[in-house]
């Protein structure tokens, strides 16, 4: 069951709505938690006992930390153990099976036999609980947060269904206050409907329009050079309103309910180098790495090559965190920690800022074909697709591609481009029409018309997932 579901939008969203919505403002937490609960198990039973026990390690173990206030060694101990632990649950589930295949590779390789394994399924959104158990303990640690003592709290935030699994990643500190008090109230479910259904148009309207686009071009064992660029820049579209449109609905259930959750993207591909590339995209990531990584690791506090290492490992693990099923993540994260340290590295020796349209321009170029190595199944196929970028296949429009382009997808990718360039010009519209109420009367009824023409598509075929529920 996934947010663009019929199954959530018609059965268990209103059941569950209706259930919090008669709640005692004293009970909503139980609720919440229950519901939430019941949401894991809705997608495996087995997921949800792996979620429990990750929440008893973690409210457990915070109670554990703050008992060793006092002593400071045996507290780091304490910290560094509950990270492992957490850490290795994550690696099991993520990487057993490529680590697995990768093995059995090399055993092919020297003429030996495979060893039979059977892949272990990585429960959703398993990443997204680990960083916010592990973001939970720090703090704790570091006298960030108090220590949560209720059980029930603690479970709530680290249950709530609507940004769990796939993000954004909230911290404790962030929902402390609202889990204890929240104004559930008609303004905040009425802004919080109003962007859930701006996500799911993102996501249905968008994304999955451009889906079959993206899928024939990294496909295609040759592609040309326009097969290439017409699947690189529809990916990277696709990604970002699928992922941005998962984060607007969560963000826009958690106001519903009473939650103000951070944003989680800012124009991301209007970025103007690749530090605000990442100031700008999963930002709620990005942060993350920056204050429980790069920060832990010293930061810029130990010179100059050790900030440069730094920024590199801190992007490699990150693309590290993104996948295991392919190495191509970790080539894609070590990408964008060289490509920080080079623009560093340009800053902070005095050379000339470019012009800003020459460095937008070099920025998303250089993120699209990044995202080239993120989608990829493996490096052979990114190969492929980077001789076709380059027009090493020929130029002209492929068969496959062909037969594959609908108007459809040319509507998509503009209300993509539109959507991307609006806040750019809203200022620039409203200076210079005289009818104001108008522009404000659409952005106030366009979702509306959006989420209905969403839901008929999702009524009429089959659940397309969240790209970021197999990360």
């Amino acid at each position: 069951m996934v947010f663009a579901s019929v199954e959530f939008l018609i059965l268990f969203l209103p059941a569950f709505m209706l259930v919090y919505a008669l709640a005692r403002p004293g009970g909503r937490n139980p609720v919440l938690l229950f519901g939430s609960w019941l949401f894991y198990a809705w997608l495996s039973p087995m997921f949800l006992l792996l979620h429990i026990a990750l929440t008893v390690l973690g409210w457990v173990g915070g109670l554990l930390v703050e008992a060793r206030r006092e002593r400071p060694h045996s507290r780091r101990h304490l910290l560094l153990l509950l990270i492992t632990v957490n850490v290795l649950v994550l690696c099991w589930y993520k990487y057993a099976n490529i680590l697995a295949a990768t093995f059995n590779q090399m055993l092919m390789t020297y003429g030996a036999l495979p060893f039979e394994w059977q892949k272990v399924a990585l429960p959703a959104g398993l990443s997204f609980i680990v960083l916010q158990v592990i973001s939970y303990l720090v703090d704790v640690h570091r006298q960030v947060v108090p220590v949560e003592r209720r059980f029930s709290h603690f479970a709530t935030y680290l249950a709530m269904f609507g940004h769990s699994i796939a993000g954004p990643i909230i911290r404790y500190d962030w929902v402390r206050k609202e889990l204890h008090q929240r104004y559930f109230n008609a303004l905040n479910f009425a802004l919080g409907a109003r962007r859930f259904m701006i996500g799911m148009s993102m996501k249905v309207l968008v994304a999955d329009s451009l889906s079959p686009l993206v899928g024939v071009a990294f496909g295609v064992q040759n592609p040309s050079f326009v097969d290439a660029w017409i699947g690189c820049l529809a990916y990277s579209l696709q990604l970002f309103f699928d992922f941005a449109g998962y984060s607007a609905m969560a963000i826009g259930l958690g106001l519903m309910l009473g939650f103000h959750f951070p944003e989680n993207f800012n124009h991301p591909y209007w970025a103007r180098n690749i530090q605000d590339f990442w100031r700008r995209w999963h930002i709620s990531l990005s942060s993350w790495l920056r204050d429980y990584l790069y920060i832990g690791l010293g930061g810029n506090r130990f010179g100059t090559w050790k900030t440069y290492r730094n920024l590199f490992l801190i992007m490699a693990i990150g693309g590290l965190w993104h996948g295991g099923d392919s190495w191509n993540y970790v080539l894609w994260g070590a990408a964008h920690g060289i490509a920080l340290c080079i623009d560093r590295a340009w800053s902070r020796n005095g050379l000339p800022d470019l012009p800003a349209w020459l460095a937008h321009t070099l920025t998303l170029v250089f993120v699209c074909l990044a995202w080239t190595l993120f989608r990829a199944h493996d490096f052979d196929t990114a190969l492929g697709m980077y001789a076709g970028q380059f027009g090493l296949h020929g130029f002209a429009l492929g068969d496959a591609m062909a037969a594959t382009l609908r108007l459809s997808h040319a509507l998509a990718a503009a209300l993509g481009l539109i959507c991307l360039l609006l806040p750019l010009s809203q200022g620039w519209a409203e200076a210079r029409c005289a009818e104001r109420w108008l522009l404000r009367a659409v952005g106030a009824l366009w979702p509306v018309g959006g989420f209905l023409l969403s839901f008929a598509l999702i009524a009429s075929r089959e659940t397309v997932p969240f790209l970021y529920f197999q990360f």
